[in-house]
């Protein structure tokens, strides 16, 4: 079959914010997706509402429309492109969901719109709990016992029939949400109750546990010529019970017979091609340790989460293919573009061992029940590759990032064998702990259901652990290195420096060589140069002769350092690329578009150390090195590679650190007459009330050298004062605590790009929230709409003088309060900032590009820009935060100075009032007057609460008051609580009832109702 010539234009839906359980992943899968379409000449139209990735930039589709992914304005951009097609498996259950929606609501039929790809009939057959089982049944594939139910009433009866353990799985939803365990009665009536709300189609699942039974997934790939394979083999090393999306997950498969292996890939096979699916799809399985018997879970018929994973473990490009299948091309007429010469339909071959680890947000919410269940709680994840799996495990622990030591040497044997038993971010480290302390792997897979092979794995990695203490040889270093072991944990063995360990290996040729993935365990030749590192083996990377640049990502996707950082480390290996050198990438995050093996010249999957980023840079030997965009990850390296000699590009090492470092800043903000709120550090408790004897209350607090806020409070007296100090942080002269007086104003803030000689303010960004709210958790407007000329002229001339002062060479981001008509500067960062992909959407200025160019000393003066800020656009651009509080129960929703928000939106429309409709309808918020409104105020805003009641009753808005135990999704539309109240929170989480906690969130959500009709605009 060759592609269909009957289409030319096809819609693709993206994934929206990204929320836990719908990340990057699609961000990546989106724009590999569209790109292959527009390779195969198809004009293709994109709608997302997602203004921080890659996949809403203008040279990824032909037509880009950052709008609401809504029935509403879908059909608007339908009606304005009539495409010929739509693509709804690339968007995640946000795509999948809206094709639905767009059918069942006659839209397609309307405009004669295909379905490309698989066929509604099929995803209905996989989504609908009843409809599969039916399917599973007709084939013989063995289900757990289960049923659907309707209501809570239908649950209950069920629970009685089947009996406990259950598990409840609801209809349509993304990342088990609204789904759990249930043990009992009460659990059950709690679960369910929340499941039913979260499916779309009120529909759950209640099915027989199986928790314990090993995990196994598959990729599958099939085209309408009935070509299939299986792209990837997964298993997961918790057993089943936690999600897939937060358990450590192996590639391919370690512990199965081959019987059981090939037992699972026929059955595979059997559900693809009877599905009809055409194109990717990933079938999780669950096989009994003991009996080797086997359950098939469930299946997505669409480009999964796991579907990025098994492409950058694999090398075989899931969501390319699957577009070009959807369309009508084969797999046996699709060239394998990694290796440029096997073709699609061979199954990928695997010569190492991948491992991924989940990254969870229990650092920002540190008061949440930290269990692993049925629910995704994972914000982001890491993916590291080795030769064996004690160094892809060991490589993946140290790209997590977490900052933690996992000291557990305090903990009680008793109390570790306790904790154990319950999944958590933890059990990996308590587990090594235990079999430190010569706990027998058996006791700990009884307790665990941890298959023995990884547990044996890990007491290895022990057993090395102590032979490197007993014995300080040649050959037990060469040992530990080719097992994974970094040399700062070679080090703590043997009681010496890291560098006294480097030392040694290289005076005796112990260096890290680099194997490439192909696809075909070496079968072909591959063209594509993707590498790993390992030791004890022949170097398979050969540097060119062509001038090169590294450039480092920034890690795994968290709370504060999202997709926007990739956004940025995408451009800049573009303009990299542009300027006539070779791009080099290293990072470890296998979601994002940066390791896309097709992007940058040679690609390194490897952690985001100095050893590990050391070790590419000797053998690559770049002409430097660029930071600037890999956010704080990237930027912590910066020192220690200068002093390691390294080229470090753009602003340098020690302008860096004067705008890090506090009073060295204070002295450049006093010098240039510069305003700047009252500030001091505290080393000791102590210190910290003295200061503030010296300020007026409220104050600000915060560690010094955070990510995205965290532990940053306001305080109101004494007492909070001392319960922060006490409770949220260790203080302490290695670890300072900053304390400002706190001004009330509006905030906003620029990114700056600077040659040294040219400083041009691509635009001012003002947040629509009062001072005290973080800027990633801020909706945020350009062109600003409160802010006079006079004070933006200011903002401009600050940001000028600062960045000629502080040296600036590519990029900075300053932020600014606007407190009684003066302007404040509060916080200067020198590099990529996460609002760069906003901005350069709503100014169409290249931003990344022109700061990449500046890095490589090309003047900005050459691209035609000079000092100062660009004209602003037309249209105006709102950007709202989106966040995921439903996934993390217990977790404090009130907007704050510490970052909590996951994702964001973009509404972009001729006037302020439709901006905000639109961001607000994006963000999930399409309250219309009339709804009833639960408020529950502070007191300290009286006079705006005044005019917030005004401004409800002017749309009719029901102004209720209840108890939170009384709060129903059916007589509770919207919640507007300021007074922190942290109950009424976590109802309105709990139940995803939009909820605003700022006094000027609300405000603008009723000024958005004064909008016109919204009419949609492409970028």
């Amino acid at each position: 079959m060759s592609k269909n010539t009957d289409i030319h234009k096809i819609l693709v839906i993206g994934s929206g914010p990204i929320v836990i359980g719908q990340a990057a992943e699609f961000d990546y899968s989106g724009s590999q997706a569209c790109l292959s379409l527009k390779e195969e000449g198809y004009e293709v139209v994109l709608v997302n509402s997602n203004p921080a990735t890659i996949m809403t930039d203008k040279d990824i589709a032909d037509e880009v429309y950052i709008e609401p992914i809504t029935i509403d304005s879908v059909e608007k951009i339908i009606k304005k492109e009539l495409p010929d097609a739509l693509l709804p498996t690339l968007g995640g259950q946000t795509g999948l969901n809206m094709a639905k929606n767009l059918a069942d609501a006659g839209i397609l039929k309307k405009y004669g719109i295909e379905l490309l790809g698989t066929k509604l009939q099929s995803i209905e057959k996989a989504e609908d709990r009843e409809l599969f089982k039916q399917l599973m049944n007709e084939l013989d594939e063995p289900v757990p016992e289960s049923t659907i139910a309707n209501s809570l009433e239908d649950a209950k009866k069920l629970a009685v029939k089947i009996g406990y353990p259950l598990v409840i799985r609801p209809a349509y939803t993304l990342g088990g949400t609204g789904g759990g365990f249930v043990h009992n009665n009460a659990e059950l009536e709690a679960i369910v109750s929340n499941g039913l709300e979260m499916s779309p189609v009120t529909q759950v699942l209640v099915e027989k546990s199986i928790a314990g039974y090993k995990e196994i997934e598959f990729e599958v790939m099939r085209d309408a010529k009935d070509n299939a394979l299986i792209v990837c083999s997964m298993e997961n090393v918790d057993p089943v019970g936690v999600h897939t999306g937060d358990s450590i997950v192996v590639s391919p498969t370690q512990t199965l017979s081959d019987k059981d292996y090939q037992s699972l890939r026929d059955a595979a096979l059997k559900i693809i091609r009877a599905l009809d699916i055409e194109g990717g799809v990933n079938i999780q399985m669950a096989i009994d340790q003991k009996s080797g018997d086997y359950f098939i879970i469930e299946v997505n018929p669409r480009v999964s989460r796991s579907s990025a994973l098994a492409s950058k473990a694999t090398g075989y490009p899931i969501a390319k293919i699957s577009a070009k299948i959807a369309v009508g091309m084969s797999l046996d007429e699709i060239t394998n573009p990694l290796t440029g010469k096997s073709l699609a339909e061979f199954e990928p071959a695997l010569d190492y061992i991948v491992t991924k680890i989940p990254r969870l947000p229990f650092d920002k919410f540190t008061n949440i029940d930290n269990s692993l269940g049925t629910q995704m709680k994972a914000t982001g994840e890491v993916m590291a590759i080795g030769r064996n799996f004690e160094s892809s495990l060991l490589k993946a622990i140290r790209s997590l990032e977490d900052g933690k030591k996992h000291d557990l040497t305090k903990n009680s044997t008793n109390q570790l064998l306790e904790n154990i038993a319950t999944p958590t971010e933890q059990r990996l480290f308590q587990i090594f702990e235990l079999l430190n302390r010569h706990i027998s792997v058996e006791d700990i897979h009884n307790i665990t259901q941890i298959n023995q092979f990884f547990l044996y794995k890990m007491q290895h990695i022990v057993e090395i652990n102590d032979e490197l203490k007993e014995n300080q040889s040649i050959d037990s270093l060469k040992i530990a290195k080719q097992f994974g072991f970094s040399d700062q944990q070679i080090a703590n063995a043997w009681k010496c420096s890291e560098k006294d360990v480097y030392d040694t290996r290289v005076k005796n040729n112990i260096i890290a060589s680099f194997k490439m993935v192909d696809t075909s365990a070496g079968e072909f030749d591959s063209t594509t140069p993707y590498y790993y590192s390992t030791f004890g083996q022949t170097n398979e990377s050969k540097p060119s002769n062509k001038k090169s640049i590294l450039i480092v990502g920034s890690g795994p996707i968290r709370i504060g350092q999202g997709v926007e950082f990739d956004y940025a480390t995408v451009h800049s290996i573009f303009a990299v690329k542009q300027a006539g050198y070779e791009s080099i990438v290293i990072n470890s995050n296998p979601e994002t578009v940066s390791t896309d093996f097709s992007i940058s010249d040679k690609l390194y999957f490897e952690p985001l150390t100095i050893e590990d980023v050391m070790n590419v840079i000797n053998l690559e030997k770049p002409a430097g090195v660029i930071l600037q965009f890999g956010g704080q990850t990237a930027i912590n390296l910066a020192e220690d590679l200068s002093k390691l000699g390294v080229n470090v590009l753009g602003t340098t090492v020690k302008d860096i650190n004067i705008s890090e470092d506090r009073e060295l800043f204070s002295h450049v903000i006093k010098s240039l007459n510069i305003k700047q709120p009252y500030g001091t550090s505290v080393e000791s408790i102590d210190e910290a009330i003295q200061a503030t004897e010296k300020m007026t209350y409220p104050v600000l607090l915060r560690p010094s050298y955070v990510i995205g806020g965290k532990a940053m409070k306001i305080v109101h007296n004494n007492d909070e004062l001392l319960n922060y100090m006490q409770t949220a942080v260790n203080v302490s002269h290695q670890h300072p605590v900053l304390i400002d007086s706190y001004l009330y104003g509006t905030e906003a803030e620029v990114d700056i790009i600077s040659d040294g000689e040219t400083v041009v303010i691509p635009g001012i960004i003002e947040h629509v929230e009062s001072s005290g709210v973080h800027s990633g958790d801020s909706m945020a407007v350009y062109p600003p709409q409160n802010i006079s000329p006079n004070i933006q002229k200011e903002i401009v001339a600050i940001a000028t003088k600062l960045a000629k002062k502080l040296k600036t060479i590519g990029l900075m981001n300053i932020q600014f309060i606007i407190s009684n008509n003066q302007v404040y500067v509060i916080e200067v960062n020198q590099r990529a900032s996460r609002t760069v992909p906003f901005l350069s959407k709503v100014t169409d200025v290249p931003i990344v590009s022109l700061a990449t160019n500046a890095i490589l000393n090309k003047p900005l003066s050459s691209f035609g820009y000079e000092t100062g800020m660009i004209t602003p656009t037309n249209l105006v651009s709102v950007k709202s935060p989106v966040f995921s509080f439903n996934k993390l129960s217990g977790a404090d929703a009130n907007l704050s100075p510490e970052m909590k928000s996951t994702g964001e939106v973009m509404g972009s429309a001729i006037n302020y009032n439709s901006a905000l409709a639109k961001s607000f309808s994006a963000a999930g918020i399409n309250i219309k007057p009339n709804s009833n409104v639960l408020l529950k105020l502070s007191q300290r805003e009286e006079e705006q609460n005044e005019g917030l009641v005004k401004g409800l009753n002017t749309f009719n808005f029901n102004i209720v008051n209840m108890k939170p135990e009384q709060i129903t999704e059916e007589n509770v539309d919207l919640i507007i609580n300021t007074a922190e109240n942290h109950q009424i929170n976590k109802v309105a989480t709990s139940l995803s009832i939009p909820l605003f906690t700022s006094i000027d969130t609300a405000n603008a959500f009723i000024q958005s109702l004064k909008s016109d009709d919204l009419k949609v605009e492409k970028i």
